[in-house]
């Protein structure tokens, strides 16, 4: 049976000490009241690595970067290798984000590299995919997640796609007034699980992980949930209140 999971993402938001306290009060919020059967993750900027696993039962509480580099070391000034997320005590790392596609121009062969050096060093990927407005409004968003999954995780061998998290975010409902339905994450949420199946068969795809990454909150999480095939969320800003983070947690 595949894991529910709710990961929440940061981004560029909190000093050390706000993180530290936000990640504690989620800490104490989810030991009382959250669901047991419900994996938590908690998608944090680099400098907080470290003192945010110190801060949290990670028996309870997995600790993401929001990236790594797509290097494994040298003269890159500026990058976190995967080998120093994983020396933090993180054990999941998000790759692929659209905002990273779109604002820092990572494109499938970066994100191959990021890939594989994220699971060389155990890390487990949280790897998002997603299409932007244009493209839904075309009704070619099928197409355009199925090529993203070709160009990189459908390039990995089936013991390490067994490792993967996959996060779905429609770019097109984020900051654009655009709102996306229940039964439009289901629909791609389904359609991403089936083209899984034809290329991993069925058993894979029906034992993978998928959460949708577009502004889900303590209102629509049980809606969104309910779905067979959204199995949690990639949570941004309504990850940054404890008590909203708890509210989607407990919409399982």
């Amino acid at each position: 049976m595949r894991k529910k999971i709710v990961a929440g993402n940061w981004k560029c938001n909190t000093n050390v000490s706000e993180g530290i306290e936000l990640a504690k009060a989620v800490d104490k919020l989810t030991a009382k009241e959250a669901a047991n059967d419900v994996v938590v993750i908690l998608g944090v900027p680099f400098t907080h690595l470290t003192k945010v696993v110190e801060s949290v039962d990670v028996n309870r509480i997995g600790v993401a970067a929001q990236n790594c580099a797509a290097e494994a070391k040298g003269a890159f000034t500026g990058e976190v290798s995967a080998e120093m997320v994983k020396s933090t005590g993180a054990d999941y790392v998000i790759l692929g984000h659209s905002e990273r596609r779109e604002y820092y121009g990572e494109t499938s062969e970066i994100l191959n590299k990021k890939l594989a050096l994220a699971l060389a060093n155990g890390l487990t990927p949280i790897y998002c995919c997603g299409e932007p407005l244009e493209v839904r409004e075309k009704e070619q968003q099928n197409v355009f997640v199925k090529n993203q999954l070709e160009e990189t995780i459908f390039k990995l061998s089936v013991e390490d796609f067994k490792k993967l998290i996959i996060a779905y975010e429609p770019i097109w409902a984020i900051g654009t007034g655009k709102t996306a339905t229940s039964d439009q994450a289901q629909e791609i949420h389904a359609f991403i699980r089936e083209t899984i199946a034809n290329k991993f068969g069925n058993e894979i795809a029906d034992d993978v992980s998928i959460l949708y990454g577009g502004s889900c909150k303590p209102g629509n999480a049980k809606e969104l949930f309910a779905n067979k095939d959204v199995d949690g969320g990639l949570i941004g800003g309504a990850s940054l209140k404890a008590d909203d983070f708890l509210g989607i947690i407990n919409g399982f």
